[in-house]
């Protein structure tokens, strides 16, 4: 209405900031079904001795404390912070290590100071030690964090440990098990208590998960690949046979080129379990272990395909490959410019003596420093590739926002990667998207977004990017039906046609679909495998048999 009244949110006195007080609490897993209640008793017993008034909650529900990019309780607290929307004088927390667990002490310390560059105090209420700026304080304070983010490092070499002793067992730890393998869940006594679908997770302490053939038509596809490929010695072909069957992969797409690779160089179809070829400690970035820091378990998986035949298959992609410098990389693609008048990941992936496109990122960080070390200056604009690290965090602060409107309207994430999709209650699916800006010479932009590995039916919460996709222009949700290949493409009239709805903030957007997934009558169906059950492909051992 236009004449209705503008309510501003009243903001405290200064007199009266000193009585009011915010509380933050943080559980690492949502295993510690009671460690948020016991913070918050201890803060409450604490705020009423020193008649404090706890008028805000800031919380972080199964959120490690290593980082703070997934942290959007402590990420909105800070924010109100600094752009004055605090309205209390004191943060209670429960100890320094619920503040968190930061590998950089002085990050810890930073977010400290940045409250009380604010006049906000921070109290850590179990701790033994007065937060009052004193000497013996802030040497006791320091040696606390440092503890605390010691005890992540002695958890994580713990944890990896066992883990190594685990997989010597012949036990999977995390991950797919591969096309037609699924997973077992057996006890302590190696007894079988059902497979594992795709996101469940065992419980027990005392359970483990084994890997066994799937079914026998997925059996006899891996079967008739390395046979195939004996024959044609062309992971392309197998895969346009494969399609051609309407055969999906495991994970419910087309088959590729790379995705018959896997299964060819796959030891788990020999029997053998491999662990630690990557390690990622600490929430770090992923690095590639040496072999001689792998850990290799053998017959511990019911083979499907024979070891003489595996060796031979390998030997062949083996023989094929070529080590080459990075000199003479850039030499073979500034002749193929030469000759082609143009470079794309097409042109190189079907030039003889060319690596793939892959390697060369691999080697140089991204095509466009390769374009830039041969001189050549694609026609297409391909900056936003250079922000896509940041649009990656971007998202990652989007699907916590979410993930804690979700949690605020008592909704339960039950799987939550948060720079991929979150799950809610098993069966609402919430996928998180940046959508590219895709100018167009005389025309109207559209945007893009990309498929990826997956994009399951449900919904799409996507950071709509501006012109030269610089920065944030808004944020949009559309609905998903499993069925996207590439990419969805639409323009400004085509968002209004469709009905897709935008808003201005994260937070609009958070609100929005904690209200759609908690009402159950307007809850998104559960979506369904689609993966089609492959026809029956006839190797010869089989027609040996008949």
């Amino acid at each position: 209405m236009a004449n209705a009244l503008d309510i501003y949110k009243a903001h405290p006195v200064r007199s009266q900031l000193g009585m009011r007080a915010a509380q933050y609490v943080r559980m690492s897993t949502q295993r510690q079904q009671y460690s948020i209640q016991n913070q918050a008793a201890v803060i409450a017993a604490y705020a009423h001795a020193h008649s404090l008034t706890i008028v805000r909650t800031y919380r972080d529900e199964g959120e490690s404390g290593l980082l703070i990019k997934n942290r959007a309780g402590l990420i909105q607290l800070i924010k109100d912070v600094q752009t004055g929307e605090a309205d209390f004088g004191h943060i209670l927390v429960y100890d320094v290590s619920r503040w968190g667990r930061f590998q950089d002490v002085d990050e810890s310390a930073y977010y400290e100071f940045v409250c009380k560059q604010a006049g906000i105090n921070i109290v850590y209420c179990a701790e033994q030690f007065d937060n009052d700026g004193s000497v013996l304080s802030s040497i006791i304070k320091n040696i606390k964090r440092v503890m605390a983010a010691e005890y992540s490092r002695e958890l994580s070499a713990k944890v990896h440990a066992a883990q190594c002793r685990f997989a010597r067992l012949g036990f999977k730890l995390g991950g797919r098990p591969g096309y037609a393998l699924l997973r077992e869940l057996v006890d302590q006594s190696q007894r079988s208590r059902g497979v594992l679908k795709n996101g469940d997770q065992k419980y027990l302490m005392t359970d483990h998960v084994r890997v066994r053939p799937g079914i026998p038509e997925e059996v006899a596809v891996v079967k008739w690949i390395f046979e195939r490929f004996l024959q044609v010695k062309s992971e392309a072909t197998i895969a346009r046979e494969l399609n051609r069957r309407a055969i999906l992969t495991s994970t419910g797409v087309r088959w590729t080129r790379a995705a018959v690779n896997t299964v060819l160089r796959n030891e788990n179809y020999i029997g053998n379990l491999t662990f630690n070829r990557r390690s990622r400690k600490l929430r770090r970035n992923c690095t590639c272990n040496p072999p001689e820091l792998w850990i290799t378990s053998e017959r511990c998986i019911e083979p499907i395909i024979e070891r003489e035949v595996f060796l031979k298959v390998n030997k062949i992609i083996e023989e094929r490959r070529v080590d080459l410098t990075e000199e003479e990389m850039l030499a073979r693609l500034r002749k193929t410019l030469l000759k082609e008048g143009r470079l794309s990941s097409a042109i190189i992936a079907s030039t003889v003596g060319l690596p793939c496109a892959s390697t060369y990122q691999t080697h140089f960080g991204s095509m466009m420093n390769v374009y830039r070390l041969i001189g050549y200056t694609p026609k297409r604009n391909y900056a936003f590739l250079e922000s896509r690290p940041r649009w990656a965090e971007q998202e990652a602060k989007l699907g916590s926002h979410i993930a804690m409107a979700i949690r605020k309207a008592g909704g339960r994430i039950t799987s939550s990667n948060l720079t991929d999709y979150l799950r809610v209650r098993g069966s609402v699916n919430i996928s998180i998207r940046s959508a590219l800006c895709c100018g167009r010479q005389n025309r109207a932009p559209y945007w893009s977004i990309k498929r990826r590995a997956r994009l399951p039916q449900g919904w799409i919460a996507a950071i709509r990017l501006s012109e030269h996709n610089e920065s944030v222009l808004d944020y949009v949700l559309l609905s998903a039906d499993g069925k996207v290949k590439r990419t969805i493409n639409f323009s400004e009239r085509a968002r209004v046609r469709r009905g897709i709805a935008r808003f201005d903030t994260p937070d609009a957007l958070a609100r929005a679909i904690a209200k759609l997934v908690t009402l159950k009558d307007r809850c998104a169906p559960a979506p369904q495998d689609k993966r089609s059950r492959p026809k029956q492909l006839h190797t010869k051992n089989a027609r040996a048999r008949r």
